[in-house]
């Protein structure tokens, strides 16, 4: 079991950045994948970015590659989304996700293969 906590949100102009951060609980979180998720008003939550457990693998949707950068300290329990040139498209609740995995360069873009997911954050990009 794993709880997951976000938090870095908030209001930005265009261009700007942001970090965002997910807390986990539990003693084994260097054995979860973790996943990025985000979701607008009126769309369905949508991948943003993954990560494996050794944090030696990433892989990114199109719309934010270039642009952000999942990283993860295994001993601070945390994973990062560091959102540079912040886009008013990227306005959103950003929900990060844990999946147990053994394999330590496996990760995951799809909604349904994560157990875990935290509350969200609201990320606003003012044009």
């Amino acid at each position: 079991q794993v709880q997951l906590v976000e938090s870095g949100g908030g209001l930005v102009q265009a261009g700007g950045s942001l970090r965002l951060s997910c807390a986990a609980s539990g003693r084994t979180f260097s054995s979860y994948a973790m996943g990025w998720f985000r979701q607008a008003p009126g769309k369905e939550r949508e991948f943003v970015a993954a990560i494996s457990w050794t944090g030696g693998d990433a892989f990114y949707a199109d719309s934010v590659k270039g642009r952000f950068t999942t990283s993860r300290d295994n001993a601070k329990n945390t994973v990062y989304l560091q959102m540079n040139s912040l886009k008013p498209e990227d306005t959103a609740v950003y929900y990060c996700a844990a999946r147990r995995e053994y394999n330590g360069r496996k990760y995951y873009t799809a909604e349904n293969a994560y157990s875990y997911w935290g509350q969200g954050t609201q990320v606003t990009v003012s044009s």
